[in-house]
């Protein structure tokens, strides 16, 4: 139940890029946290020069105005090492697939419970 929200600077990725950005994050939640494949809900921002921005050296990574964010809300109970080998394959395949520094891959998750969700009809389908 994992729900994906992509923020980038306007004018860095395309539309051919943009499938692939979402069929690899796609791909590393169905590996690594066993998502249903029709389980996909994914909304993408292009954000203006004056509605971005990020510290160019936090924690001593060298970002680049290639950054993404990547915030994902998803039911709590992944494992620590669940999580580093979801972020370690997200990286490394945007970085194969596309030329994305994996130094520009922020990936956020926000975890929830099940009677946090409603996938419509204002019914908690999760706890019902």
């Amino acid at each position: 139940m994992p729900f994906v929200r992509v923020s980038y600077l306007e004018n860095k990725y395309d539309d051919q890029q943009l499938p692939i950005i979402s069929r690899e994050i796609m791909s590393a939640l169905r590996e690594y946290f066993n998502v249903p494949q029709d389980d996909f809900f994914q909304v993408f921002h292009a954000h203006k020069a004056s509605e971005f921005y990020y510290s160019p050296n936090y924690l001593n990574i060298e970002r680049t105005d290639g950054l993404l964010y990547i915030q994902i809300t998803l039911k709590s109970g992944r494992s620590k090492e669940q999580k580093r080998g979801f972020y370690s394959k997200l990286a490394e395949t945007l970085s194969s697939t596309l030329g994305i520094r994996r130094e520009d891959v922020f990936v956020v998750l926000v975890d929830t419970e099940f009677e946090d969700w409603t996938f419509g009809n204002g019914i908690a389908q999760m706890i019902e």
